[in-house]
C-alpha cells in the first residue's frame, strides 16, 4: 500500500518548483540613459513584406448589392441579384459553352438573379462586366422573389429568415 500511495505522489514531485536560490535583481534604467534609435550603429531595415498564404481567397469588392435590381449590358434582360460569388464558381463547362469573343474572366464577382424578359423568367449566373444598374421603377415578376425578399419603399430587402 505504501508504494501504491508513492506512486500517485511521483507525478507531483516531477513537476513541483524547486527553489530558485536568490538571483540579483538588475537595476533600473531610466529613459534618458536609453539612446534614440539614430545614435545606434545598426542598419535600419523594412520590415519583410508577408507573403499570401498559398490558399488564400482574392478578395474582391462586389459592385453590386443583393436585392438590387441590375440588366445585362448586352442582352436584353434585367433581375433582382439574389447571390453573389467572389470568383467564378460555376462548371467548366457552362464557363465554355459561352461564345470566346464575349466570355468573362473568371477572376471578378459573379452574381446569380432572378431574371426576366419578355418572354419568360429564369435564373442567370452573370459577371460583373457585363451587369448595369437597372434605373427603371417598374417591378421584377419573378416567381421566386417573394422567397426570399420583401417588396420596400427602398428596393428588395431580404427577409428576416433570410439573413446571415
Amino acid at each position: 500500500m505504501g508504494q501504491r500511495r508513492n506512486l500517485f505522489r511521483l507525478p507531483f514531485q516531477l513537476f513541483r518548483r524547486k527553489e530558485q536560490p536568490d538571483a540579483p535583481v538588475p537595476e533600473a534604467v531610466s529613459l534618458a540613459e536609453v539612446p534614440a534609435p539614430e545614435e545606434l550603429d545598426i542598419a535600419m531595415t523594412p520590415a519583410p513584406e508577408e507573403e499570401p498564404l498559398y490558399n488564400a481567397i482574392p478578395t474582391r469588392e462586389a459592385k453590386y448589392q443583393i436585392g438590387q435590381i441590375v440588366k445585362h449590358r448586352l442582352f436584353d434582360f434585367r433581375g433582382v441579384i439574389f447571390d453573389v460569388d467572389p470568383v467564378f464558381s460555376n462548371t467548366d463547362e457552362w464557363y465554355e459553352a459561352i461564345p470566346e469573343e464575349v466570355r468573362p474572366k473568371k477572376d471578378q464577382p459573379y452574381y446569380h438573379l432572378f431574371a426576366e424578359n419578355d418572354r419568360t423568367h429564369y435564373v442567370a449566373y452573370v459577371s460583373e462586366q457585363n451587369l448595369t444598374p437597372d434605373d427603371s421603377t417598374a417591378q421584377i415578376a419573378h416567381p421566386d422573389i417573394a422567397k426570399l425578399f420583401e417588396r420596400t419603399e427602398q428596393g428588395y430587402v431580404l427577409k428576416p429568415a433570410q439573413r446571415n
